[in-house]
């Protein structure tokens, strides 16, 4: 049996999570580990919310991280480990993490600064995000194109089939929902988030981002992470490190890496985080993967009885 597990994104946080897990005392001590280094109380406004404050970026990164950690830590006492990883965006960190290539609090000053950097570039220039239902990758290319006049918008993610998510200038991504709707998409749906993502226009941020990072210690990694900007299973330290400078510009290329997890052989997926969006995903790429999600406690007893012996 080889397992993978995979960590979600931004989108997938909500009110409440993480509560359950709360319970154990090593979870309780990752999250105060957590709040002292961000500085405000992650636990509090990731049971409590309230929901406008949780979905600020600087503050729903951090906090996917330490919600997928606490998930982690559950694994490890029930010794459910993984024979790879991989990470939605923001959830590249977790796999990290889960690959001990990065330190718990070394992530969890990154993405606090990733989310305050994202957030502070929204603020500056107004860009967004569409979610494109039902066209093809070819598709999407020629509409964005089209819809760059005067402006960027780019391919972003590569979610599943007929699921890609556009980004860049406000404008831009609307002319390209509008596009996408007489080429035929099923839907195109303007997504709640405050910038554009995975575009060109996160290069500022990107390049203070890789400031910081050339700070923080990354090792080689001894399970292969399975990296956004490439959808290739790496090791050394060195390409883990090159691929998060990248991955602010660059699409996440979900759909291939997961088609990059099943030819390494792995037939059991495991979503550790917030939610259950990945798994839902996965299945729109490949119909028969056997994939659950761990949330919080309610689910670990369904996980051990599928990911034990």
């Amino acid at each position: 049996m080889k397992v993978a597990f995979i960590f979600p994104g931004q989108g997938s946080q909500y009110v409440g999570m993480g509560k359950r897990f709360y319970e154990d005392d090593s979870v309780r001590q990752i999250y105060s580990k957590a709040s002292d280094l961000l500085g405000f109380d992650v636990a509090h406004v990731s049971f409590n919310g309230p929901e406008d404050e949780l979905v600020k970026t600087y503050i729903t990164q951090p906090a996917i991280l330490v919600h997928s950690v606490a998930g982690l830590q559950m694994l490890k006492k029930e010794e459910i480990m993984p024979d790879v990883v991989a990470g939605h965006s923001i959830g590249e960190y977790s796999a990290l993490v889960a690959a001990e290539a990065l330190d718990f609090e070394d992530a969890v000053r990154l993405t606090k600064l990733r989310g305050q950097l994202m957030w502070d570039e929204g603020s500056k220039r107004r860009g967004g995000m569409a979610a494109i239902i039902g066209l093809q990758p070819e598709q999407v290319d020629r509409i964005c194109e089209r819809a760059s006049d005067g402006g960027v918008v780019v391919p972003a993610n590569y979610n599943a089939p007929g699921q890609i998510v556009v980004s860049g200038d406000e404008s831009c991504v609307e002319k390209a929902c509008e596009l996408a709707s007489a080429e035929g998409a099923m839907r195109a749906i303007k997504l709640r988030v405050s910038g554009a993502f995975h575009s060109p226009l996160m290069a500022e941020p990107a390049e203070r981002l890789r400031e910081e990072l050339t700070t923080v210690k990354i090792r080689d990694s001894g399970i292969p992470v399975v990296v956004n900007c490439s959808a290739r299973p790496l090791r050394a330290g060195t390409e883990l490190r090159d691929s998060l400078e990248k991955q602010l510009c660059s699409p996440v290329l979900w759909q291939q890496s997961m088609r990059a997890i099943l030819e390494i052989g792995v037939d059991r997926f495991l979503e550790v985080g917030p939610g259950a969006v990945l798994k839902g995903l996965l299945r729109r790429i490949e119909r028969g993967a056997t994939v659950h999600a761990l949330d919080d406690f309610p689910q670990l007893t369904a996980v051990k009885a599928h990911f034990i012996g």
